[in-house]
């Protein structure tokens, strides 16, 4: 096959729908200049594409507040500074999955260098990867939790968290939580006013379709007030040393990325035109055909939920005899596929399968199809 078979979208999705393309090439040649730091036409004009842009977003999450969106350039700064900009002095107990991207922990270890906390890591089943609810009630009891962070789809097995009976177990003690949106939001409808946490972290590359560079998080907290953590130029109160105190804008230094929010505008809009719904039909579809043929295939050994109805796009696997790092060289230089080896950026979970030498992780979007995976399969067959 000569064109190459992309089946890496949970790094980032590719292709974007062509509407991205296309809006962001017009965009930035008509009105690629600094928004909210001048009072001319082509100022202005950019500065309504990101209130807009703001509004697309809080209307996908079922939120009346564009105000609540603080944009970044990347799903890890807006970890950062979410993180970064809590009072630690209050907090003694972390909660983690064992599911968690290096966005989370990585912060979270350099956060701990410097504030006394213990990070707990939430029991799960490592053969189902159900959620141990009866340990869970214990576990909590005796260490309240304080902060809880976990993602809201495992970017190594695709697994949905079951983040409605986690946050209704949670809604006793009240912590902080985050929930990393990144492999979930435009793909899962995800309606902030049902679900009891504070931010919700997007990524704009990812399942959004939208390109590199912009990214950020949705306050949905009433109980928590973030502090600053970046800071600088805003364009307005220039002689104010102070950040600006109201929000988005105290939180948002520096000029926008123009040119990757019209990218990110023309893909939500292209989201809610194509549906969610259709969007996550076609994904599972794809999904559970995969899985289907790969359990066909003898010596793969493939890590999903046992609940096949909370798993979604992507499927790690081993095969006997071959390393991982191996099996995507080979399906890359002969057979002209892309799939990713390794940890993934996810520290915990190799202790939690007992798999040390990495996965193969094939990761599935809205552009593919059956006859891809079919291609996929002869291909490993041929190994």
């Amino acid at each position: 096959m000569s064109d190459i078979i992309y089946l890496d979208n949970a790094s980032t999705t590719f292709p974007k729908p062509e509407s991205v393309y296309n809006f962001m090439d017009e965009f930035y040649r008509k009105n690629g200049v600094n928004a909210g730091r001048s009072s001319h036409k082509l100022s202005r004009i950019a500065n309504d594409l990101i209130d807009d842009t703001r509004r697309e977003l809080t209307d996908l999450v079922k939120i009346n507040n564009k105000s609540r969106v603080v944009f970044t350039s990347s799903a890890t700064v807006a970890l950062n500074q979410v993180l970064n900009g809590l009072d630690w002095s209050t907090i003694k107990n972390v909660y983690v999955s064992p599911f968690e991207h290096n966005a989370i922990m990585r912060t979270l270890h350099y956060l701990n260098k410097k504030f006394d906390f213990v990070i707990h890591i939430l029991d799960f089943n490592s053969e189902t990867f159900e959620l141990n609810t009866k340990a869970l009630k214990p576990n909590l009891s005796q260490n309240m939790p304080d902060l809880v962070c976990v993602s809201h789809v495992s970017n190594v097995t695709g697994y949905i968290l079951p983040i409605e009976q986690l946050t209704e177990i949670l809604s006793d003690y009240n912590p902080i939580v985050i929930l990393d949106c990144a492999q979930s939001m435009g793909l899962i409808d995800i309606d902030l006013n049902k679900l009891n946490i504070d931010y919700a972290i997007f990524a704009g590359h990812k399942t959004l379709y939208g390109p590199f560079g912009i990214a950020g998080y949705i306050n949905n907290s009433n109980k928590v007030a973030l502090k600053e953590f970046i800071v600088g130029g805003t364009g307005s109160d220039s002689i104010n040393l102070n950040m600006p105190e109201v929000e988005p804008y105290m939180y948002e230094a520096g000029s926008y990325n123009i040119q990757a929010i019209a990218g990110l505008n023309a893909a939500i809009k292209w989201i809610k035109q194509t549906k969610v719904y259709f969007i996550y039909k076609k994904e599972k579809e794809l999904t559970d055909l995969l899985v289907s043929e790969l359990e066909q295939l003898d010596g793969i050994e493939i890590y999903i939920p046992k609940d096949r109805e909370r798993h979604i796009g992507i499927v790690a696997l081993n095969i006997d005899g071959y390393s991982a790092e191996d099996v995507a060289r080979v399906l890359d230089e002969e057979f002209n596929i892309a799939v990713r080896a390794g940890h993934h950026c996810a520290p915990y979970f190799r202790d939690f399968i007992n798999i040390y030498e990495g996965t193969v992780r094939v990761s599935l979007g809205y552009f593919n199809d059956k006859e891809q995976i079919k291609y996929l399969i002869e291909s490993l067959e041929n190994l």
